[in-house]
């Protein structure tokens, strides 16, 4: 047992008890005011604090097709991207292998797998469990949900088994909404898939942008949602659906081929940062795009030089 304080260091002691204590403010992220402190603080990893929104990058292609074109080399394609985005998507064999320890960013880890491009695509089981996603620091986990698909039923049991096992550990589950050749990515399909999701249990959700009525898609969702880039947009175009997504109440992107496959993906994910977390025009990101891109160009040339 420890002695007992010195009766001096007693007397010096201030409890400030005219000043009422000091409550916690609210957690501004939507929908995630009731989620335990280990759970806001993984979201406040991939959100950023002060724009309350994030830039992901999703790399968890291979997974389904293999040597994505732009991610023939993950080692070589994706570290001189990670310090500027907020997030990593990606699975653990990527994670692993391409992504060194000390780079500081969270990991939206890939935790379903099942069949290749070659078959059936919705078809999926969780192959990665909670004590590996913990021992790799996942702050959260994800798999896809195929709502209106043969193998709706089977994904969403993947889904709710991660959100069951994700609020033992305070892990947060992305629940991402993966369509089919025969659905239509309109307001009334992507509102329904990302109500579903949320309604499951879902901290936040990945979804498809549309140019009509989004902004209900986002009101009729009570978590954050974050937008898939899809398939490969000129960079303009891209920014543009970025920049919409966000003014349409969005929280952030999970982006892609839309990065990696630009012409210069380092000047690409900044332009897509400067949407996201400063609201700047697409027009003028593209023009930063444009600057970054020349500059770059000139680096290379002095280096070959």
């Amino acid at each position: 047992m420890p002695g007992a304080e010195p009766k001096q260091e007693q007397e010096q002691k201030d409890f400030a008890v005219a000043t009422p204590f000091q409550q916690v403010p609210g957690f501004a992220l939507k929908g995630c005011e009731g989620l335990d402190w280990g759970m806001k603080s993984r979201m406040s990893r991939i959100f950023n604090p002060k724009s309350g929104r994030t830039v992901m990058l999703a790399f968890d292609h291979g997974y389904i097709y293999g040597p994505t074109t732009g991610l023939e080399r993950m080692d070589l394609t994706i570290p001189p991207l990670v310090p500027h985005v907020d997030c990593l998507m990606c699975t653990r064999g990527a994670l692993r292998t391409c992504i060194l320890p000390d780079c500081g960013k969270p990991v939206c880890l890939r935790s379903s797998s099942g069949s290749s491009i070659l078959k059936d695509m919705s078809y999926e089981l969780i192959s990665v469990d909670i004590e590996d996603a913990i021992r790799l620091g996942a702050s959260a986990i994800t798999c896809q949900v195929y709502v209106g698909g043969e193998h709706e039923y089977e994904t969403l049991r993947n889904l709710s088994y991660l959100i069951n096992q994700g609020m033992k550990y305070g892990i947060p589950t992305l629940g991402v909404t993966a369509i089919g050749r025969e659905m239509v990515r309109d307001s009334r399909y992507l509102g329904l898939a990302t109500r579903l999701i949320a309604e499951v249990g879902a901290q936040f959700v990945k979804t498809y942008y549309c140019e009509k009525d989004f902004d209900e898609v986002v009101a009729g969702c009570p978590i954050p949602i974050v937008i898939a880039g899809g398939k490969k947009l000129p960079e303009l175009d891209a920014l543009k659906m970025a920049y919409n997504a966000i003014s349409q109440g969005a929280m952030g992107v999970d982006m892609g081929r839309n990065v990696f496959c630009a012409d210069d993906p380092i000047a690409m994910v900044q332009a897509v940062k400067a949407v996201v977390h400063n609201d700047e025009k697409p027009e003028k990101a593209f023009d930063l795009y444009q600057t970054l891109k020349n500059e770059n160009k000139g680096k290379a040339k002095c280096k070959k030089g």
